[in-house]
């Protein structure tokens, strides 16, 4: 129990196969026009989103950053952070399990052994699911034969609830970090939906519970031991994704509801630009982490990581001040609770707390206060 080799059933059909970067978009912008048909009434009932989630599954959308040597796509990553803005700005929530599953594929390529990956990257590419956690304090990771004994809790942490896979990160003895890869469906694997924030309702956030699990070696991984890994740097540029998707769609809301435009054409200039602003930061990232990705030397990934945390930072402002105008400049035709609107505030609230935002600030002013900064 809790080893690659003994995957849970799917009772989703095989995946697609995606074969081109223009595939690709074109089909998340068809995924995120569907997903926006009912992503008000899933969020006011909090109805989770499985179909949808199967659905992005079966188009094989989620295995887009697969590498070439495990008979992937593996998209730019420019390119990945507009696919996750589109499916966001469908519905936020379902962008935010975007956000961490890719984020876990990113980190299983960069640090996972070789059995691993090519275990793990052949369930993508079938459409398994993927969310990353920490394990709390308390949690006890014994060794036991060739792996160890797993019990303890984790973070809440979005998308758990529709994962196939948990990467768990834990402190195996005597003392040193380890991502866990374990598979949902297995009996000693619990996840408890206790998330009750007012927003990103169904983003599938939920707290794992493991019991007595006996999880072998080949089922871990070293966490990343540099200081910029690119599973971070990545995980900071989908985080801008979605936030840049908040910010589209109270924009495309600001322009349904709207009056007369001519009287403020000055303020709408300023969000356009300012949305328009952060899309041009998550290209500059993205090329980055191109580029540290394929050189993972230390000063490419740290380099990486300031451009990833600074798309992070001003896209999620962006969302933020674009969900505040749509109700200073639509006024009160935008308020009724029929409509909805308020909800791209909240997500973007909720959303931005998950960024450690001083954290990445103080970091930044070390980067490029440092002797040979840009």
């Amino acid at each position: 129990m809790g080893t690659v080799s003994q995957f849970h059933d799917s009772l989703r059909p095989p995946a697609h196969r995606i074969e081109s970067e223009e595939e690709a978009i074109s089909t998340a912008r068809d995924l995120a026009a569907a997903f926006r048909r009912q992503a008000s009434e899933r969020d006011i009932n909090r109805i989770l989103p499985h179909t949808e989630l199967d659905a992005l599954s079966v188009s094989g959308l989620t295995a887009i950053t697969t590498p070439p040597e495990y008979q992937g796509l593996d998209v730019s990553n420019t390119l990945l952070a507009e696919i996750v803005a589109i499916v966001a700005e469908g519905d936020a929530s379902i962008g935010e399990v975007l956000e961490n599953h890719f984020s876990v594929l990113e980190t299983l390529r960069a640090q996972a052994p070789e059995a691993l990956k090519a275990s793990l990257f052949a369930r993508v590419l079938l459409g398994d699911r993927f969310a990353a956690t920490v394990f709390t304090e308390g949690t006890e990771l014994t060794a036991e034969g060739p792996g160890y004994r797993l019990s303890g809790r984790t973070r809440q942490a979005p998308g758990i609830l529709f994962a196939d896979w948990i990467a768990a990160t834990a402190t195996a003895p005597p003392n040193h970090s380890v991502t866990l890869y374990l598979a949902s469906g297995d009996d000693s694997v619990q996840a408890i939906d206790d998330w009750d924030g007012f927003g990103q309702r169904t983003n599938g956030s939920a707290t794992g519970i493991v019991g007595k699990l006996h999880v072998d070696a080949d089922a871990i991984a070293p966490s990343p031991s540099s200081a910029y890994p690119t599973g971070i740097s990545l995980g900071l540029l989908l985080k801008a994704g979605v936030s840049l998707g908040i910010a589209r769609a109270a924009w495309t809301d600001l322009m349904t509801v709207i009056g007369d435009r001519t009287t403020v054409l000055a303020k709408l200039g300023e969000q356009a630009i300012r949305i328009e602003t952060a899309a041009a930061a998550l290209e500059r990232a993205g090329r980055k982490l191109d580029i540290a990705q394929v050189n993972p030397v230390e000063a490419a990934m740290a380099d990486a990581h300031f451009s990833a945390s600074a798309a992070a930072i001003l896209a999620g402002e962006t969302a933020l001040g674009t969900a505040n105008a749509l109700f200073e400049l639509a006024g009160e035709r935008s308020a009724g609770i029929g409509l909805n609107l308020d909800r791209h505030w909240r997500n973007a609230r909720i959303h931005a707390l998950s960024l450690p935002r001083d954290q990445l600030m103080r970091a930044a002013g070390r980067y490029m206060s440092a002797p040979g900064a840009a």
